[in-house]
């Protein structure tokens, strides 16, 4: 049976941390949706469209990572696509509690989901997208903290 697992998130913008994420998952799954979400709470810096072009950009030679859009629950979501796995990353202990209490509802509501926690590399541990998308929203460069293959300057922001 093939092992799918989702990796949701706003990825606004898509960091360092979550390609080494991802390429790390690889060992475990035969295939990885990194998901894109819709998160009416949040204020996103790029559109949907831009960050899963920005996202496919980093993985375009990589068969088994696919770059998808949703809305609603990531429990639906990975119902309709055929995940069994929720892949999430952890930075600090902070990140752990927050991501336990989701993992904790999400198994209520779909207990054939497993959530898959990957530590973060300590390199990388300091980079979030919050603080990224801010450095890039007041000029500052923010490429040392993205993957290389994603120039920031063709993506000046859609302030979606």
């Amino acid at each position: 049976m093939k092992k799918t697992a989702v990796f949701p998130g706003s990825f606004d913008p898509f960091t360092l941390g979550h390609e080494s994420i991802t390429r790390r998952a690889l060992s475990l799954f035969d295939e990885i949706i990194i998901a894109v979400g819709e998160n009416a709470l949040k204020k996103s810096h790029y559109s949907l469209e831009t960050r899963k072009n920005m996202i496919s950009k980093v993985f375009k030679d990589e068969p088994r990572i696919k770059v998808d859009q949703y809305k609603g629950l990531t429990v639906d979501y990975c119902r309709r696509n055929g995940a069994g796995y929720i892949l999430r990353g952890l930075r600090t202990a902070a990140d752990f509690e927050f991501e336990r209490a989701i993992a904790q509802v999400n198994k209520a509501m779909a207990p054939e989901l497993e959530s898959v926690f990957i530590l973060t590399l300590p390199e990388h541990s300091h980079i979030n997208s919050t603080i990224v998308r801010d450095i890039i929203c007041n000029g500052g460069d923010a490429s040392q903290f993205v993957p290389a293959s994603i120039d920031l300057n063709d993506y000046p922001g859609d302030e979606a």
